[in-house]
This record gives structure tokens, sequence and C-alpha cells, in this order.
């Protein structure tokens, strides 16, 4: 019977209600609001954050943090994944700068951050590092897994440069470099919010998180948390409906 309903066109809703109900029973069992509140209270909190006027001024700005950063992160990853692409000295020029920004952890990338920028820029730049490596990434390997027949066949019939890159490089790539822009804004919007933490700009989300924590507003805590989960939840779908990619 169970697998019969998880087959059902509302499965996902059923799983979402299961999932409630165990945080509820959790939550019962826990029984103390501070480490973790029922469904109820943080629905509420979420309800009453989302009649005031602040909330939907910070989540404009942070949104915008998230989406310059990973423009950014974009803009820069395709330009020069594809200069390292194609040619190996570019490519051995930039591999260990990425190696170096994966292994850096994000913390030390905050406060590094907060010493070079003001508060408000100090999100856009962090999601724009931690984005730019898998742009990058996924541009190179696209590159490479062009046809080497085809790109033989261009160079026999003298095909100029720019004909050569609209025509085989942008169609290899593509693939690659839209499945890294989903994942690269799923982790924008979390460093986003981590750098605002530390950084603490007036409007964002960060701030509010933080404030949560030191007054011990837990089932605001969860509210802002549920905020930052859906407006990823609701770009990274955009994103999919945009590239015609479907959902597993």
């Amino acid at each position: 019977m169970i697998r019969s309903i998880l087959k059902g066109k509302n499965r996902k809703i059923y799983i979402i209600l299961f999932w409630i109900a165990a945080w509820e029973i959790l939550s019962l069992i826990i029984n103390r609001e501070i480490y973790l509140p029922s469904p109820y209270a943080v629905f509420q909190a979420l309800i009453d954050l989302l009649k005031e006027r602040n909330t939907y001024v910070t989540i404009a700005y942070s949104t915008y943090r998230t989406i310059a950063g990973f423009i950014i992160s974009c803009a820069a990853g395709v330009i020069t994944g594809y200069m390292c692409g194609t040619s190996e000295f570019m490519h051995d020029l930039f591999s260990p700068l990425i190696g170096t920004i994966r292994t850096v952890p994000v913390m030390s990338i905050i406060i590094i951050a907060i010493m070079w920028f003001r508060d408000t820029n100090v999100p856009i730049f962090v999601a724009f590092l931690m984005c730019y490596p898998i742009i990058w990434t996924n541009t190179v390997s696209g590159i490479k897994s062009a046809d080497i027949k085809l790109l033989q066949m261009c160079r026999i019939y003298n095909i100029k440069k720019m004909q050569i890159i609209k025509s085989v490089y942008f169609y290899s790539a593509l693939p690659y470099i839209k499945a890294s822009m989903i994942s690269a804004l799923g982790i924008g919007w979390k460093v986003t919010s981590a750098a605002e933490i530390l950084s603490l700009p007036k409007y964002s989300i960060g701030r509010y998180l933080y404030d949560s924590k030191v007054y011990l507003e837990i089932p605001d805590l969860f509210a802002w948390t549920t905020i930052i989960i859906f407006l990823s939840y609701i770009f990274e779908n955009a994103m999919k409906k945009l590239f015609k990619i479907e959902e597993l």
C-alpha cells in the first residue's frame, strides 16, 4: 500500500508530510524548543516574518548578492575556461589557482574578504570565489570533449576560428556549463548566507540568522533557514526550466 501511494502523482507531498511528521515526533521527544522547535512554531514564526516589510527588503538584498556573485563567476568561469580548454599553457597556469581555491576553507575566505571589502560586498566576493571553480572546471571539460574529428575537418577546410568556437566548442561545452551553473547557484546561496553571518551587512538573511542565534529565537532561526531553502529551490528550478532540464 505504501509503495502504491509513493508511486502516485502526489508522491512528493506525501514524502514532505512524512518528514514533517518525523520532525514533529522528534521535537516532542526532545521537548525543548531551544534545540528543536516544532513545525508549528517554525511555521508561525515564518508567517510573522512574511508580514513584515523588512523581510522582503532583506530577501531582495541577499538575492542580489547571491545572483551578483553567481553571474560574475559564470562570466569569469566561461571565459577563462574556454581559454584553458583550448590552450595547454593557460590550463597549466590556472590549474594551481583553481586547486587552491577548492582547498581553502570557506571560513578562511570569508575572514580574508572581510579584511578586503565592505561588509555588503563580502558575500558577493565569497559567492564568486566558491562558484567560479565549478564553472571553470565544467567549461574546460566541455571544451576538451569536443569531437576531434570535427575539429580536424574544420582545420582542413580552413574554417575561421570564431566559427569553430560557435559551431563546435560552444555546443560541446553547453551541457557542461548548464549543469555547472545549476550546481553553482545552489552553493552560492549557502556561501552567501555564511558570509553574511560573519560580515553582517545591514539588510541580509545572515544577519537575522546571527541575531536569532544570539537572542535564542530558535523558531526564527529555522524560519529564515526555510526561506533560504525556498529561495534556492525557486532559483534552481527556474534555471532548470530555462535550460529545459528535467528534474530527476
